[in-house]
């Protein structure tokens, strides 16, 4: 059906909500919930930090006695089974709503469509599809989570304007600037966990944190790629493991002493079986996505950056460039991918482009 100026504005509206959400309320997506009686929004909510409670019943909450016979704005359809919480679509059918209006089905096997039946047998209107693209690029690593069994992957980089990362002794910082900089906390801000390998964990001894004051209220999830846990026990990531999660990505047949000692210091180790040199990323993109994570920002270092790109599990990519030329005894921003062919060659599209100071941000998209 088409849908009228009023439904697009406030389910606008909703979608907002939900970005607000992003990096927050994982494992559960980031929903957004308007309520409309008359003309007039009478509550508003955004899935809670943690992932409950969601934000149909918080809405529904404000909206108190205004809500009967009201329209309901949801990004994602309403979930019908018991979790953590009771499910969505109880609270609109015992609210009195009239109608709900959704912008994309949820595909989660206990769902998918089952929400929208619940509530439509009950005899509310439904109308679905409302922005439904926009709410799908709200929703991505939630979506990704589902269909893949993995999560949302976003590879950062920020380089010269010829590719390069670091001198050829190793200094990175820092080649962008302070806005920039500001860009990629916000970014970490976003996203459920940031990810490096044990490379630039042992060369930068990173915090990792979103350091941009009141922009998350939860942690962000560390997670670093060490297949023997050459991570060193005095380092930024495990001395504050207790104050911001930190998770190793390892192999099955790590030394049993050396993971004690990462146990007792607070760090959550998720084994990956061994069978690669290394850390099959494969393997612990989906171990990830069991653990809850649906959005992933990974940061470094090139060694990751080409397994990532030549297994084809980078979704998007933003890449910083400064305006500097270092030369290729400088380190490039991915190692090897062993291309012999330009068709072969991993592929993806701009979307979006700006200044940030002296520096250049651009974000791209894989394609097909």
């Amino acid at each position: 059906m088409s849908h009228t100026p009023e439904d697009i504005s406030h389910m606008r509206a909703a979608l907002a909500l939900a970005r607000r959400g992003l990096g927050n309320t994982w494992p559960n997506p980031s929903v957004g919930c308007v309520v409309v009686s008359d003309g007039r929004v009478v509550g508003r909510a955004v899935t809670a930090p943690g992932g409950r409670p969601h934000a149909e019943p918080v809405a529904l909450k404000i909206a108190g006695a205004a809500v009967k016979g009201a329209t309901v704005y949801v990004t994602l359809e309403p979930c019908c089974h018991w979790g953590r919480t009771p499910p969505c679509t109880d609270a609109l059918i015992q609210s009195g709503v009239a109608r709900v209006v959704i912008a994309l089905r949820d595909p989660d096997p206990r769902v998918n469509g089952e929400g929208i039946a619940k509530l439509r047998v009950a005899g509310i209107t439904v109308d679905e599809g409302c922005l439904a693209e926009e709410a799908a690029e709200v929703a991505k690593g939630f979506l990704t989570r589902v269909h893949h069994g993995r999560p949302l992957v976003t590879l950062k980089l920020a380089s010269t304007l010829d590719g390069r990362i670091a001198t050829r002794s190793g200094e990175s910082k820092w080649i962008t600037g302070e806005a920039a900089r500001r860009a990629v906390h916000a970014m970490r801000g976003r996203h459920d966990a940031v990810m490096v390998g044990v490379g630039t964990a042992l060369a930068d001894d990173p915090d990792l944190t979103c350091r941009l004051p009141g922009f998350r209220p939860n942690p962000l999830v560390r997670v670093v790629a060490d297949s023997h846990l050459r991570l060193s026990l005095a380092s930024r990531l495990v001395t504050t493991a207790g104050v911001a999660p930190t998770w190793v990505l390892l192999r099955d047949d790590a030394e049993a002493g050396r993971r004690a000692a990462f146990v007792e210091a607070g760090v959550r180790l998720l084994d990956i079986p061994a069978g690669v040199p290394g850390v099959d990323l494969a393997h612990g993109l989906v171990a990830l996505a069991k653990a809850g994570i649906t959005r992933l920002l990974v940061e470094g270092g090139a060694q990751m950056a080409a397994a990532l790109l030549h297994a084809d599990l980078v979704d998007r990519i933003a890449w910083f460039h400064a305006p500097a030329i270092m030369g290729c005894d400088g380190w490039p921003a991915a190692q090897a991918l062993g291309v012999q062919a330009l068709a072969s060659m991993p592929k993806f599209a701009r979307s979006y482009a700006a200044p940030l100071g002296p520096d250049m941000l651009s974000e791209f998209h894989r394609v097909a």
